[in-house]
């Protein structure tokens, strides 16, 4: 069993369970969307990912971050997907990542669409 994101309590005042498919996908989305820095035990872990939606836009910008991401889903989730696209684009306040990737465990293929706001 997987502890669910966003943790919550489940139907029997347990903490909610999450399956291996929504679970490899709640990784992904906390790697991404957590700036290094933010977790008290593991200062490194996180993308840095959501400081694009404050900086100004620029292809190098877009590259930079596209070198970075791919590096820390590597570092940190190498073991459980292998990952074969990885795009986004910030819109407004909002980011969108695109992801395609192969879960190693399944070897179930996955196409996903993360979305953060900035507000």
């Amino acid at each position: 069993m997987h502890i669910d994101y966003p943790w919550h309590f489940d139907s029997f005042g347990r903490t909610g369970p999450a399956a291996d498919a929504d679970w490899v996908r709640d990784m992904i989305e906390q790697l991404l969307f957590t700036n290094p820095g933010e977790r008290v035990n593991r200062p490194d872990f996180g993308s840095g990912l959501r400081q694009a939606l404050f900086a100004p836009n620029s292809s190098q910008l877009a590259t930079a971050l596209g070198y970075t991401t791919r590096a820390a889903v590597q570092q940190w989730l190498a073991d459980v997907i292998d990952l074969q696209r990885l795009e986004f684009e910030a819109v407004d306040s909002t980011l969108r990542v695109y992801l395609e990737y192969t879960v190693r465990l399944t070897g179930e293929h996955r196409v996903e669409t993360l979305e953060r706001s900035a507000v």
